[in-house]
């Protein structure tokens, strides 16, 4: 008997406590102001349908964040995707948690742009992106547009037309471009790349073309690795897995294989000159936001139209090789005549 009503007291104090736990979170959220940043330093999120937008938050607006440069996240606009629905889905549950980081909720894009500096376009809807930035264009704004940059590369080609015409910077980038191993053999570590494969999971969205919507992952690792200068692709595919074999001009051949079965993982391999060199973990999302705050502070995109432009004719000329069986489609055919 008395151990019993020695576990019943232990099971009512952890009990109360864990009430008082939650009471006190809910507390805390409800009365928390809206964050303050200095200004210029501001940053407003168009989107609330992507896990980067909270991500992002959190570590943005936490007290020691000290190397954001004091860059904060104060208001977002939570409209997303209109038709996605593993995107619409998770609209109410992200705009409550950017909430508990004491961010403002606005009701639409222009309300969004008078209360803050620079953006992050977060949408993760891609067709959205064109109509979205435009807006921000307009404002003379800086911002970051999250993969994919659009749904089809010539909206991508109007978005960095668009950024041109009212000089306002952009870039858009995978995070597992600014992987610690894939900067380092960006910058030498094996020598030249004489070829390389890259790996990444591969859902597939109907609204998107194949590679676009998740696969852009391991193409950006590809590119990151090799450089531009791709001048054809192939793709071949079975029930596990697709592999699309990209031709530079000066004869390298890099790969991106997309994992629809099995274990999902990302990594590659680069064959260098000197060395060989396996991609290490995947570094999280702090390389990113760095170099975000960084372009937001220098105005200098760390990722160059051209390179990012031809990540996309390159997915787009893989989806033009399923069409065709498999066959060889030139990169130069994917993008808009003028």
């Amino acid at each position: 008997m008395k151990k019993s009503t020695q576990s019943r007291r232990l099971f009512l104090q952890q009990s109360s406590m864990a009430g008082l736990a939650l009471v006190s979170a809910n507390s805390w959220a409800s009365s928390t102001s809206f964050i303050q940043a200095e200004p210029g330093k501001r940053i407003g999120i168009i989107g609330l349908d992507t896990s980067h937008a909270t991500a992002f938050t959190k570590a943005l607006n936490a007290p020691d964040a000290s190397q954001y440069a004091g860059y904060k996240i104060v208001a977002a606009y939570p409209r997303g995707s209109k038709d996605i629905l593993s995107s619409t889905e998770r609209i109410p549950a992200y705009t409550a948690e950017v909430q508990k980081f004491g961010v403002e909720i606005v009701n639409s894009v222009q309300e969004l742009l008078t209360k803050v500096d620079v953006v992050m376009l977060e949408t993760n809807d891609g067709r959205l992106h064109l109509e979205q930035a435009l807006e921000v264009f307009k404002a003379g704004k800086r911002m970051f547009i999250d993969k994919p940059i659009a749904a089809s590369l010539k909206d991508a080609e109007a978005i960095f037309a668009a950024s041109e015409k009212y000089n306002v910077p952009i870039f858009s980038a995978s995070s597992l471009r600014f992987s610690p191993s894939a900067q380092e053999i960006r910058a030498g570590k094996v020598g030249k790349v004489i070829g390389a494969d890259a790996y990444s999971p591969m859902k597939i969205e109907k609204t998107h073309p194949d590679l676009f919507w998740y696969g852009i992952h391991g193409v950006e690792t590809l590119f990151t690795m090799m450089g531009t200068g791709c001048q054809s692709v192939n793709r071949y595919i079975n029930d596990e897995q697709e592999v699309v074999v990209g031709v530079w001009k000066d004869g390298r051949i890099g790969t991106f294989r997309g994992l629809k079965n099995g274990k999902q993982e990302y990594g590659g391999t680069a064959f260098g000159a000197n060395s060989v060199a396996h991609l290490g973990p995947y570094g999280g999302y702090d390389p990113l936001l760095i170099k975000i705050i960084e372009f937001f502070e220098t105005g200098n995109p760390p990722v160059s139209k051209e390179e990012t432009l031809e990540i996309f004719a390159f997915m787009e000329a893989a989806d033009a090789s399923k069409n065709q069986q498999g066959a060889k489609v030139n990169l130069a055919d994917m993008y808009s005549k003028k």
